[in-house]
């Protein structure tokens, strides 16, 4: 029986949404839901439980301050949150919000220190605007732009989430949301899983503002997935391959690395991961035959979230929704800013 949008829902208090980091990201608290019970961990633990010879891929994807605030020469307020910086550098695709949709030909005021011009509108329904930026887009954003913080968390932005919401490997800028998995890493746990034999690559998938979208339909098989731009070079491809030659497993960190994977792996000839680059609307469910990756480093996620049917479709809904059940018991930290689970791929 295919399972429906319902079978991915569990109640969550809202005081377990975390609004802030640990203060050290190593101190988040790591679920190894591996076995057939949880067991709690801490997530500076993470080396112990992997082997010399395992493959960490991480997502390299870099945050941009993607937020933008603004007037419409109306006067009438407006938000702008940037998608996709085009190839050009100076035209992006926007979620715009204002009271009445700005139509072709209207100038927004943004942050009181330049003009952007709405070109139209694109994408699935319409939904994005293209906007045409006086420059380079991605330096205005990082001169004058918001952190762009998921819906849930409360706060504004500050310094401090300028700093936390970014992995330590991130480098390639593009991303409106975190790969979250990444933010409980830092430099000298990095070191340590070098030194105990554990490698690690890097691919990229540009995190959507589609990744908070909901689902709106019972049946799932009814979704349709926004795409991202995603890139796993030859270097990662060879990576994933000698791993797996040798017997090593490869580690997944975040569901966007793992996108980024079955993506690569989805485009080749034989199934493999092998290099590709390009936009993916990969779409993991239940009865999925994942190609790329053994083992899955993820954070909590949303009930009902295409997320939790990726979780469910690797490790099997009924262990997966046992761990959700157990981690609210247990008062884990949820969402991007919270704690982290360690999974592995179901038989």
């Amino acid at each position: 029986m295919t399972l429906q949008l319902a079978d991915f829902d569990y109640a969550l208090p809202e005081e377990l949404i975390a609004q802030r980091p640990a203060a050290e990201r190593t101190a988040s608290r790591l679920l190894d839901g591996r076995g057939p019970l949880p067991v709690d961990r801490v997530f500076r633990e993470l080396p112990a439980l992997l082997a010399p010879g395992d493959l960490l891929v991480f997502n390299d994807t870099r945050v941009i301050k993607a937020r933008l605030y603004g007037t419409k020469a109306s006067g009438g307020a407006v938000e702008v949150l940037v998608e996709r910086v085009l190839p050009d550098g100076a035209e992006v695709l926007a979620h715009v919000r204002a009271s009445k949709s700005p139509r072709p030909g209207t100038v927004l005021q943004l942050a009181g220190a330049f003009d952007a011009e709405v070109l139209g509108r694109e994408g699935p329904d319409d939904a994005l605007f293209r906007l045409r930026f006086p420059g380079d887009a991605l330096a205005l954003l990082e001169a004058h732009g918001h952190v762009p913080l998921p819906p849930y968390i409360t706060h504004a932005d500050d310094a401090d989430d300028v700093r936390r919401y970014q992995s330590v490997l991130a480098a390639r800028p593009g991303a409106v949301a975190a790969p979250t998995a990444s933010l409980h890493f830092d430099k000298p746990l990095l070191a340590e899983l070098a030194a105990r034999g554990v490698q690690r690559t890097t691919v990229t998938l540009h995190v959507g503002a589609g990744t908070f979208q909901p689902v709106r339909v019972s049946d799932i098989t009814q979704h349709h997935m926004h795409s991202e731009w995603f890139e796993v070079n030859d270097a990662a491809a060879a990576a994933v391959r000698e791993t797996r030659a040798r017997g090593g497993r490869v580690v997944a960190v975040g569901s966007t690395a793992m996108r980024a994977l079955e993506s690569a792996a989805r485009a080749s000839a034989d199934g493999t991961v092998a290099p590709h680059r390009g936009d993916t609307d990969i779409y993991i469910t239940p009865g999925h035959r994942f190609q790329a990756c053994d083992l899955l480093v993820t954070n909590f996620h949303l009930p009902r979230s295409t997320l939790m049917m990726l979780v469910a479709a690797f490790s099997g809904h009924a262990h997966v929704m046992a761990l959700y059940r157990h981690a609210v018991e247990a008062r884990y930290r949820f969402f991007s800013y919270g704690d982290a689970m360690l999974l592995q791929r179901a038989a």
